[in-house]
């Protein structure tokens, strides 16, 4: 059942109606470079942390790097309802001052909570009797780096919601760049505490452009005054949206980051961390490409649920998902045929990679395509019920299975084995939310549809 459906216009002639299935071809071609460049930042990452720190103090930022994506639960799917606030107005020609309010308090909210998560690391590092100023210093900049994540993808729903993707996309193409040109310069001699400094200067200036842009807008607002109320506003306003929202949000991140807890207390600090952060970052590495295909969709599947036209939507996510299998066929093809020197590149003498790996990792990508263009699709037509109801099962099921792997000592192969079973069939059920929800919506009579 879908209590948001309603955030879009119900007169299907106030809504322009372009042909396009997928957005522009410049915005295809931007949003590649920068999903591309969120891959290479991860791989590039770990290629030079493997250089330039020792193992053991290179699993420690993997940990501090698990802490601020755990940080990411405090999202709670805001951005999702402030697309939805944003998006129903402007498709019907106008704007809502109070949602660029809630839009711009919720902003605030995430920043200053990285912030706060930033000098709370700073203490907490300080306080340990090994620890230095100088490397408590490069942990708190680092989780800032980390967790201002937060803020910037909410903008980024907020610009897709006014269609002002492009303008996101360059800056965020410029950030990828910069990050890349600067973590390689440690190669070449850079400090760590100067490429955090430096990250974190190139947060602030992105941050200012695209504020900037979406005041002018009207997706924003100027003054800070206020703020606060505002934020409760909509807390009060969306309480119930929220809290499907919220739990969906927080099961996804809880199965995305626990292995980076689990890990570490059940096979220690050293090469099982450096192993699973390496896994991961192909898996999200890819994830995030398929997230940025299922980006072009995202007006074409609003407009498309908005007027009531079921055949357009099906054919849109159809073309995304083919789309994603060709990232997906090439990434497995690599790993399959070229694994082993991959990880040998990446890792250098930091920790070697199981053959066992390989074939999990080819499950996930190939399973995360279903999982991704679903989540998409039920995530930007407002279905938070369903995405709430899967990720807390699978959330479950995880927990289950991983204390059956600790139960049975299964080996690191073993527990990923695991992890890639249940994700499986939650990606199988997430697709078949979909097909319930958001495509049967748009095949429901225009009466009927706020009852959806």
């Amino acid at each position: 059942m879908h209590a948001n459906i309603g955030a879009f216009p119900d007169d299907a002639a106030t809504i322009a109606q372009p042909r396009e299935w997928l957005i522009s071809i410049p915005y295809l071609l931007l949003r590649a470079a920068t999903a591309g460049g969120a891959l290479a930042t991860g791989f590039v990452q770990t290629f030079v942390f493997a250089r330039v720190l020792a193992p053991e103090r290179f699993s420690v930022f993997i940990v501090v790097g698990a802490i601020g994506y755990t940080l990411w639960l405090a999202d709670l799917g805001l951005a999702n309802i402030l697309f939805l606030n944003l998006r129903g107005p402007f498709l019907a020609g106008g704007k809502n001052e109070e949602a660029a309010r809630q839009a711009t308090a919720v902003i605030v909210f995430y920043a200053a909570l990285a912030m706060a998560a930033s000098c709370l690391c700073f203490a907490a590092a300080l306080a340990l009797p090994s620890s230095t100023l100088r490397g408590a210093v490069e942990l708190a900049l680092f989780l800032l780096y980390i967790t201002l994540n937060l803020a910037w993808t909410s903008l980024r729903s907020i610009s897709i919601a006014i269609d002002q993707f492009l303008f996101y996309e360059r800056l965020e193409l410029v950030r990828r760049i910069v990050n890349i040109a600067t973590m390689l310069a440690m190669l070449g001699g850079l400090s760590l505490t100067l490429f955090m400094i430096a990250a974190n200067v190139l947060w602030g200036l992105v941050f200012a452009a695209a504020v900037v842009k979406l005041i002018a807008r009207g997706a924003l607002v100027r003054r800070l005054r206020g703020l606060w109320p505002a934020l409760l506003s909509f807390f009060r306003s969306n309480r119930h949206a929220i809290a499907r929202s919220a739990t969906g949000a927080l099961s996804g991140a809880f199965n995305v980051t626990f292995p980076y807890y689990v890990v570490p207390l059940w096979f220690g600090l050293g090469e099982a961390p450096i192993i699973l952060e390496v896994t991961f970052r192909i898996f999200r590495g890819t994830c995030v490409i398929f997230a940025a295909i299922c980006d072009l969709a995202v007006p074409g599947q609003t407009r498309a649920l908005a007027a009531r036209d079921s055949g357009r939507l099906v054919k849109t996510t159809l073309l995304v998902a083919a789309l994603c299998c060709v990232p997906a066929a090439i990434a497995c093809a690599l790993l399959i045929f070229a694994g082993a020197p991959l990880f040998a590149f990446l890792l250098r003498s930091a920790a070697t990679v199981p053959h066992a790996i390989v074939p999990i990792l080819v499950a996930l990508l190939l399973t995360s395509v279903l999982q991704i263009v679903s989540e998409a699709l039920l995530q930007y037509t407002g279905f938070f019920r369903s995405l709430a109801y899967n990720g807390a099962a699978v959330a479950m099921a995880m927990l289950l299975v991983t204390a059956l792997a600790i139960a049975a000592r299964l080996d690191l192969v073993g527990f990923l084995a695991a992890y890639a079973a249940v994700y499986a069939v939650g990606a199988v059920c997430l697709a078949i939310a979909a097909v319930r929800g958001p495509v049967r919506a748009s095949a429901a009579p225009r009466a009927d549809r706020r009852a959806c």
